[in-house]
């Protein structure tokens, strides 16, 4: 997985404490789908650098954060704005829906 990781002991400093507006990816080794998503956030990353921070957090190895937000199943994506989650979508998506969705909050 590339991207910019994120934990539970940053997860503050990094998407919280973010001046711009965050997309969490959250995922895990054994998850299909989250595996198809990776390079579609990746795009999407590259695409809107500079208005849009993309970050992924492992939740096999960071439980703290995907319990405190209540992710049930995987991939999760969340956009954070000024310290606040805005909306959580789940499962996988076209890359023109995660796109569509990303700008239409970031906006």
């Amino acid at each position: 997985m590339s991207g910019n990781q994120v934990n539970d002991q940053n997860f503050e400093a990094e998407v919280l404490n973010s001046s711009e507006p965050v997309l969490v990816d959250f995922w895990a080794e054994w998850c299909g789908p989250c595996k198809m998503m990776s390079p579609l956030v990746d795009e999407i990353a590259s695409e809107m650098n500079g208005k849009l921070k993309v970050v992924k957090m492992n939740i096999e190895e960071n439980p703290g954060t995907p319990t405190r937000y209540g992710i049930r199943g995987i991939p999760t994506f969340m956009i954070f704005k000024n310290g606040e989650l805005v909306e959580t979508k789940v499962g996988g998506m076209s890359k023109a829906q995660l796109s569509a969705w990303v700008e239409n909050l970031t906006a």
